[in-house]
């Protein structure tokens, strides 16, 4: 069978990191929802996206396919269900379409006309940003149980302090020195390659993907992601970190949710409480106002390419988009646009000539290439959202 991932309803909930990415390949847990989904399957996946994203993310598609709602997060019993799909019929989680059998020759799904299979096992749905940071830990003990199910962890280093063995699991090549860490709160995941430095202190759950680093004495707080080829450094409390980002100095992140390319300077600080004890409100770009979160505790949303200069401070719930340079003294407002280019005393635009450039250099130092279709995506985001930039 053939299955495709498609981003629904919640793909607008979920900027600023779907601006660069489809749903599918938002990381929560260890493994992005593509990764998951495909694990589950036993099988690749595409997916159905955004116009401007498809080159880069394409979509193929057969006589008989399974159509995939990405907000969901796989488990057994779903995934067995949607296995098991026949033609003309699709499952329900209430009134959310989580999958369908369909045909390359249907421009339109009339689901009147479908068997409904209603889903009423409990299951996790990625339909908002703090989302991604509030089910990650039971994102990670998912992706835990799967990915190390019948499986033998590499060895303990004799050095480190440890609580709970028994949920900690280390990939080969991975290396820890005179670590602290403790797993009876949380599994702990230390993926291939990866690295833990003298003096960390880890209380789980935490997914430190591949080649991902924790620098010296770091304070990690569950439950937390550090996606692959991250740098993680300072105290960092209920977060998720795409691939390639660095917080690599100390200062404080917390119930906050960074994408790629993205870098904090030293000693940057994101507040995750407000003085009142208010609830948190957040930028919505489909409303293009606040709105209620529900939480008490909610940081930082930095989307893809967006960075800080040292000693930066974000005030509680402020969303930056994509390519965002901040600096400066003071709180910047709350919600800053993408490519802008300031902090607290105003913003100009970031021009694409100078962030493609910089995006250029970051990416090359990591031996990977900036190539025209990324610029072409960064290119449409930055004309998506020239209306909430004021020069």
């Amino acid at each position: 069978m053939n299955y495709i991932l498609f981003d629904g309803p919640s793909r607008h909930n979920l900027l600023p990191f779907t601006y660069t990415r489809p749903v599918a390949d938002i990381r929560v847990g260890i493994l992005t929802i593509r990764e998951k989904w495909e694990k589950h399957l036993g099988c690749t996946t595409t997916t159905i996206t955004e116009e401007y994203l498809s080159e880069k993310y394409p979509m193929v598609e057969l006589d008989q396919n399974v159509m995939i709602n990405a907000s969901f997060l796989p488990n057994a019993k779903l995934v067995a269900i949607i296995k098991g799909l026949q033609e003309n019929q699709a499952v329900f989680s209430g009134e959310d379409v989580i999958a369908f059998f369909t045909k390359d020759s249907q421009d339109e799904v009339n689901f009147e006309t479908y068997e409904a299979i209603e889903f009423n096992e409990s299951v996790l749905k990625i339909e908002h940003t703090w989302d991604i940071f509030a089910k990650n830990g039971d994102a990670i003990q998912a992706d835990f149980d799967v990915l190390t199910q019948d499986r033998t962890s590499q060895p303990i280093p004799s050095t480190c302090n440890v609580l709970g063995d028994e949920h900690i699991f280390i990939e080969e090549g991975a290396t820890l020195k005179f670590a602290t860490l403790n797993a009876t709160t949380g599994p702990i995941y230390i993926g291939k390659d990866a690295e833990v430095m003298e003096g960390s202190i880890i209380r789980g759950p935490l997914a430190l993907c591949e080649h991902a680093t924790i620098k010296l004495g770091a304070k990690i707080y569950g439950p937390t992601t550090v996606g692959p080829h991250s740098k993680v450094g300072g105290e960092v409390n209920n977060s998720v970190i795409f691939g390639y980002s660095n917080k690599g100095h100390d200062g404080f992140l917390g119930n906050s949710v960074l994408g790629e390319w993205c870098n904090l300077g030293a000693d940057t600080n994101n507040s995750n409480l407000k003085n009142n004890y208010a609830e948190v409100r957040l930028w919505d770009y489909q409303t293009e106002g606040f709105a209620k979160t529900g939480l008490q505790f909610c940081g930082l949303m930095m989307g893809d390419h967006s960075k800080c200069g040292i000693n930066t401070m974000f005030n509680t719930g402020t969303v930056v988009g994509v390519s965002a340079n901040i600096f400066g003294s003071g709180f910047p407002r709350n919600f800053i646009p993408s490519f802008s280019w300031g902090g607290s005393s105003g913003f100009t635009t970031y021009l694409t000539k100078k962030a493609f450039e910089v995006a250029e250099v970051v990416m090359k130092r990591r031996g990977i290439a900036f190539t025209d279709v990324d610029k072409n995506i960064l290119e449409h985001v930055f004309e998506e959202t020239q209306k909430w930039r004021k020069s």
